[in-house]
């Protein structure tokens, strides 16, 4: 009998170590959300990795206190149109691509703001499955932990802009010569507009397919702003 019990120990000891490291991950990740709910990231791997291809980047997020509510809601225009309906994943806009795809349209992204946050902030580069698998459990902790308006203002802090830019005020500055606060609507539905592909695309010199959707995001942004969907990202 002992030396039945001491075998199932054995074998039961190395799912205990598994579990204790689990558990020990989940409390790290948990601290790590709940830090960057007050403090805005230093870093995220893929600045790091910019910053080793190109020597240095430019990093800088505005405060979304200063920005204009137009600015603000150029970027949920661009990105997440439903952001005040939804808990962090869109159904609904997953449920549309998915059927576009099957009408024999292209699939295209339905990642919402917090689902970039996640990856920008705490995952890494990549179309894996593991980290999507991540993302969508990541994207609604953030969502209830942080709030609508720290999901908007870590996004504008730590998402890619331009050719080594991150963060909206290095865009500002770096498209535009201003800080994020002084951005026209225009102006930032063009770096807006830029994304998801920053590197290719100009805000100050904007091709006409760059021109025609940074204004389809402005006056989606004035919608947003008009109807009351972007509420939950302005001042109260």
């Amino acid at each position: 009998m002992a030396g039945r019990r001491r075998a199932r120990g054995i074998l039961r000891a190395p799912f205990r170590v598994l579990r204790r490291w689990a558990l020990r991950g989940l409390a790290a990740l948990a601290l790590w959300v709940a830090a960057y709910g007050w403090v805005d990231p230093p870093t995220t791997l893929l600045i790091l990795s910019e910053r080793w291809r190109l020597g240095d980047v430019a990093h800088a997020g505005p405060r979304l206190r200063d920005l204009p509510p137009l600015v603000r809601l150029a970027f949920p225009a661009a990105e997440d149109a439903r952001v005040c309906a939804h808990w962090g994943i869109d159904l609904e806009a997953v449920a549309d691509a998915v059927a576009e795809a099957r009408a024999g349209g292209r699939l295209r992204g339905a990642s919402t703001l917090a689902q970039q946050v996640a990856k920008n902030a705490f995952l890494w580069p990549g179309r894996d499955w593991a980290r999507k698998g991540l993302e969508a459990v990541l994207a609604p902790a953030l969502d209830l932990a942080w709030g609508k308006r720290r999901v908007l203002e870590v996004y504008l802090g730590v998402a890619e802009m331009g050719p080594g830019v991150f963060g909206l005020e290095a865009a500002a500055r770096a498209h535009f010569g201003r800080a994020a606060a002084e951005l026209s609507p225009r102006q930032a539905a063009l770096i807006a507009a830029a994304l998801p592909n920053p590197k290719e695309r100009d805000p100050a010199r904007p091709s006409a397919f760059l021109a025609r959707r940074a204004a389809a995001i402005e006056g989606g942004a004035r919608t947003l702003l008009a109807d009351g969907r972007g509420s939950c990202l302005l001042d109260r």
